[in-house]
């Protein structure tokens, strides 16, 4: 299921200079290249031009124009794409990465000087598009975020999990296995009948055994999703959990499965931030991939919690994932699908809790596990597009390919990583209390 390495189209064959608006298009992006250009071109007129053996970037409105002019980069095409505006023939996910990476390998490395944007300019100018270009700027699309407030205050927290996580649990059902795991799953088998659920079955069982879970233990989970990790732990390692959450969706569709499951009495899922949690100590905590939502200024406040929650000896896993360069979730991600979302490289999380004065034990990289996970993702949200679509619009489940598809591209070539981060609260003579003989 792992995406494999595909060599970059280097355009050889050139079609005939175009007339139209894609050879006019051509000449404008041509200098930002080494050579040709590595796409080929479909504009709103119906004209083409480019390499013939490329991938087909499709501009069919103008406006694309604009948003690049005023977003260069990754939030420019990111709305262009979800708006219709832009798009990419054939299957996104064979299609985007052989454009990356033919643009990197082509990409001009020199800064472009005065007579390249010149000739940009003019060539904008034969196309008519100066004047639209620097008209009224286009509205921003209705799927991104419109945050207020200060950052990473609780009230702000809410709206931006709200966003991500309360689109409905029925469209996350179009994409996620049985357990409703939103997570990067852990996947041991290469079976064919091998599947997704069984691959979070077993990440499961890897959280509850790294951690040490036993029956009567108080569990605390941090971020609970839609349960997949709670109501794992209460049901096969019988512990007592305490779940909380900041979606008021997330919070009902648990309440709902713990009901079913007739784990009442094992299982409390709260509407709750973090930082109000008072109730402890607990013998464990978890907190799978909500580490990324606290921010960079919070992120002490967060290990410093979970160091005073724990009791001595009590164990804590963090599933996150990780940025080796540039901090962040990136200008697409914040702006359509993570609001506030905050990456670090995995060392700096480490560092982050031993300041709390948590010892870490061991980081547990799973980065191509995920490239498995947001695979089969996609496949599930492709055979659903047609109930993701009335469900959600048009434009939201642009929005939902683009992120998977790029999410899965990051993992594979290493821009992003997840990481199981194990660490102990010290007991007071120093002891972590671990065994000396691990066996997860």
């Amino acid at each position: 299921m792992t995406l494999t390495d595909r060599p970059a189209n280097r355009p050889t064959t050139l079609t005939a200079p175009s007339e139209g608006a894609a050879g006019r298009l051509v000449e404008l992006v041509s200098p930002f290249f080494v050579g040709s250009p590595p796409i080929r071109i479909r504009a709103w007129d119906g004209s083409t031009a480019g390499a013939a053996d490329a991938p087909t970037v499709v501009v069919r409105d103008p406006m694309a124009l604009r948003r690049l002019v005023l977003h260069p980069g990754e939030l420019g095409l990111a709305q262009a794409y979800v708006t219709g505006e832009l798009d990419i023939e054939g299957d996104l996910l064979d299609a985007l990465p052989t454009i990356c990476r033919a643009t990197r390998e082509h990409g001009a490395s020199a800064t472009l000087g005065y007579a390249t944007l010149a000739g940009a300019a003019r060539t904008a100018h034969r196309l008519g598009l100066l004047g639209q270009l620097w008209g009224r700027p286009p509205r921003p699309p209705a799927s991104q975020a419109r945050l207020r407030g200060r950052l990473h205050s609780a009230r702000r927290d809410q709206d931006a999990i709200a966003h991500h996580y309360d689109l409905s649990n029925d469209f996350y059902a179009l994409i996620l296995d049985q357990h409703m795991a939103y997570s990067c799953a852990y996947f041991t088998s290469a079976d064919p009948d091998y599947t997704l659920e069984d691959a979070q079955r077993d990440k499961l069982d890897l959280v509850c055994r790294k951690l040490g879970l036993q029956r009567g233990g108080r569990h605390l989970d941090i971020g609970c999703g839609w349960g997949s990790l709670c109501l794992h732990a209460a049901e096969h390692y019988g512990v007592d959990v305490v779940a909380v959450t900041l979606s008021a969706e997330q919070r009902d569709f648990v309440r709902a499965r713990v009901h079913e499951r007739g784990l009442r009495e094992q299982v409390d899922v709260r509407l709750q931030d973090y930082r109000d949690v008072e109730d402890g100590p607990f013998h464990t905590v978890s907190s799978i991939e909500m580490g990324e939502h606290v921010g960079a200024a919070n992120y002490p406040t967060f290990t410093e919690q979970i160091h005073r929650q724990l009791r001595p000896g009590g164990r804590v896993l963090i599933q996150q994932m990780s940025r080796a360069t540039r901090p962040g979730g990136g200008p697409f991600i914040e702006s359509f699908i993570a609001p506030d979302m905050h990456m670090r490289p995995v060392g700096e999380t480490v560092a982050l809790m031993e300041q709390s004065g948590l010892e870490v034990r061991d980081v547990h990289a799973m980065r191509e596990h995920y490239v498995s996970t947001i695979r089969a993702w996609y496949a599930t949200f492709e055979a659903n597009q047609d109930k993701v679509v009335a469900l959600v619009g048009e434009e939201v489940a642009r929005v939902w390919r683009l992120y998977l598809v790029g999410a899965a591209l990051a993992f594979e070539e290493g821009r992003m990583g997840v990481d199981q981060i194990l660490a102990v609260k010290p007991a007071t003579d120093g002891r972590s209390l671990m065994p000396s003989v691990r066996t997860a």
